[in-house]
Parts: C-alpha cells; structure tokens; sequence
C-alpha cells in the first residue's frame, strides 16, 4: 500500500535563501518489500529521502529514522523492510516503486552461512571465508558484495573488499585493483566504504584483457598482501574477504575469473544469474570450492556503454575533488623531472641470450623468423623508462611504493595517483 502525501517542502536554505519549494511523498512499505528509487541524471537535482515510521535498509546499511539522505545524480537504490516502514522521499526520482519480489531472504541466508563459516574457521585458527562473485554484467555483483560485507561489519566482522573490477571498481580510480578493510557498514549517500585501509594497485586500463599478464600478476600480488594482512591482524583473519569481479566471463575473461579464484583460494563463489557460467566454475575448481548459484535482484538496471564511461569519469573527478558530503581540495606542486623516474610496463620485446640487449620491437613474431640466437620474451610486465614529453601531459600517473625500479614494481602498490599538467 502507499500513501500519497504531495506536499511542498520546507523553504529556506543554509544560505540564507529560499530554496525552491519541492514535492514530498510518503510510501507505506509492507513487510519484506523494497522501494526502488533512481535519482534524475541532471546534476542539482535533489532527490532526499527520509525514514518516517518502522525500520529499513539500504544494501545491509541500517537506514537512522528521522534522518535525511541525498542522493547523488544517476544514483540508484533500494530500500528494503524486514518488518514494514514508510520512507518519505522528497523531490520527484526518475524512477520510484514499491517491489514486493526481492531476492533478500536469500541473500540474508547466504551471509549467514558465511558468517556460520567464520565461527567454524576461528575455532580452528584459520583464515575466514573468501567469497567471489561471479557473472556477466549488470547482474548486481557489486551491490551484492556492498550487503554481504555492510551485515558483516554490523555483526563486529571486519572482512577485506577484494576489488578486481578494473572497469567500474568502487574504490579508487578506473583501472585499479583494490584490497579494502571493511569496518564499517558502506556509507548511504555515497555508497562507499571508509577507504583511509585500503592498498590499491595500478593496471592502468580497464578490461583484463589489454595485458592479461600484467592482470594476473597484481591478482597474485594483491592475495599475497592480503594473506600477509591476515598474519598481522587478528580481526582481519577471522573476518575473511569478499572479492568482486568484472563482468568478462567468456574466452580470456574466465580465464582471469578463474586465476582470481585460484590466487585467492576462494573457498564460495556466487554465481549470480548464469547456469552455464556454474557449470564451468564446477567443472574447473577445487571440489572444497562451493559453487553457489543465486538469482538477480529485479532492480538491477542495465548500464549502456555511455552510462559506465560517465562513471568513469566521474570516479576520476571524485579521485580529486571528492563527493558530496565530502568533497576535497586539490593542489598544484612542482618536481623535478631529475627527482623522479617515469617508466611505463609492458611492450613486446626480444632478448639476446648472450648479451642480454633489450629492443622494443613491432607486433610479435614467431620464433622461427627471429634471428640466430635471439628469443622471444613476455615484455608484459616489463619496465621501460620513459622520457618526460609533451605526451605525457593531462596524464594520470601512477605513484609507485616501490624504492627503486630494481624492485618489482608491477607487483607493489600505489601510494596515489597525480594529474601530470
């Protein structure tokens, strides 16, 4: 049932000035139902909503009654009832409805049968449940994750995000991988974890398959620095990991699905909403591998290309100056070229293997055309100097953590990533 209430809210601004009156409209959720709302594109559009009466939730994150929460533009959520509220929404969303079919009961049983998995390992000393989502795109793998890891931290857990989604990763800026300490439900407005415990790893494009190797290799890398995570933090052990994947299932992106799976020694994949897709994780993993398949939600939406490239540049803006209720500040600072080094990884090269030379060669040849004496080698993530040139400008660099470029800097996080202007 839902109670209309078209109203027009309270003026007055923080700034002293009117603020354009709004409509308001109060829907009466029923028990185990959810309000879906998507926010307008056009940015100023201010959609606010409010818990009235009885209690809610968005994605694991316990709605406070009495309470206002903006959305941004595009934003989509839902707000889900165990036990029946009425959430006053105040502006006029694109979308807004009541869905008595959701899939929560379950995704609330799945969780507790992590958390039950996390008892049974903590008695015995071992490292907690590592859970990867798996499917295609626009089925609700990361919004899934966001829940399974929001009712963790409402329990007192402290799982690791293991972001692997180089194209629409929810942590830092498109074309990085992620590990994330979750210690807090994700925040409402924003969507996000608290990311001050996060280590981020630069690939530096946005699909596994522009360098399949150096991808792999940060996998590798990222599982061996959350093993060591787990060795240094009692809660972090205990607590385990969620891991979030792309999209790419098919040919070469199953084939970095299943590295994932295998780097992290994943003990549950969920598998939303692809029977084939089970079927080949089955068939592929450990038998100690559960391979769990669970439906959609309804209100997943699918995202046209022109959709996710907006959200990439808006993560990039948001890498910068934040958002709202916390924005940042971004400063300007001169260094030296003779300060710093500027290398690139990956090109194709030869090797000799007397002499050892190193030649930045064309596309791949067999071996069988390259001369006496020389073989090919996998320059996928090899490190190349680069010359500082105008190229360069209006670039997003990385800021390795690495010492020197004799470490292996492919496999070592950032500490950032600078606007090189």
């Amino acid at each position: 049932m839902t109670t209309l209430s078209y109203q027009v809210a309270g003026a007055g601004g923080g700034d002293g000035g009117e603020r354009p009156p709004r409509k308001w409209k109060d829907w009466a959720l029923e028990r185990e139902t959810e309000l879906r709302l998507e926010a307008p594109d056009q940015e100023g559009s201010l959609i606010d909503i409010k818990l009235v009466r009885g209690t809610a939730e968005v994605f694991g994150t316990e709605v406070a009654r009495n309470q206002s929460y903006s959305l941004c533009p595009r934003m989509k959520l839902a707000i889900f009832t165990w036990h029946g509220c009425t959430v006053r929404v105040e502006g006029e969303p694109q979308v807004a409805y009541i869905s008595e079919e959701t899939p929560m009961i379950m995704y609330l049983n799945t969780h507790i049968a992590v958390d039950q998995l996390r008892h049974r390992r903590e008695k015995e000393g071992q490292i907690g449940p590592r859970v990867m989502l798996a499917g295609a795109t626009d089925v609700g793998k990361s919004t899934l994750c966001r829940l399974l890891l929001s009712y963790a931290a409402r329990l007192g857990r402290q799982p690791c995000l293991v972001d692997c989604d180089v194209g629409q990763g929810s942590v830092s800026i498109p074309g990085s991988l992620c590990v994330l300490s979750v210690e807090r439900p994700a925040d409402i407005e924003t969507g996000e974890f608290n990311k001050q415990a996060s280590l981020v790893y630069s690939y530096g494009a946005t699909t596994p398959s522009d360098n399949f190797k150096l991808y792999t290799t940060v996998v590798t890398s990222m599982a061996a620095m959350f093993r060591e995570r787990c060795t240094a933090r009692p809660a972090t052990k205990s607590g385990g990991c969620v891991i979030n994947t792309c999209g790419w299932v098919e040919g070469q992106g199953y084939n970095a699905l299943v590295h994932v799976a295998e780097a992290f020694e994943v003990d549950v994949v969920l598998v939303l909403d692809h029977e084939r897709l089970t079927l080949d994780l089955q068939r592929d993993l450990p038998k100690t591998t559960e391979i769990v398949p669970l439906p959609k939600s309804g209100g997943v939406v699918a995202r046209t290309r022109e959709f996710r490239r907006r959200n990439r540049e808006d993560a990039v803006r948001e890498y910068f100056y934040g958002k709202r209720p916390h924005l940042l500040s971004p400063f300007s600072f001169e260094v030296a070229f003779s300060d710093i080094q500027i290398c690139k990884i990956g090109v194709m090269v030869t090797q000799h293997r007397r002499q050892h030379f190193l030649f930045i060669s064309a596309p791949a040849v067999p071996q069988s055309a390259l001369p006496l004496g020389m073989e090919k080698v996998d320059g996928s993530v090899l490190l190349v100097h680069e010359e500082p040139t105008k190229q360069l400008s209006h670039t997003i660099v990385s800021l390795s953590m690495a010492n020197s470029t004799e470490e292996d800097v492919a496999s070592t996080p950032s500490a950032g990533f600078p606007l090189h202007h």
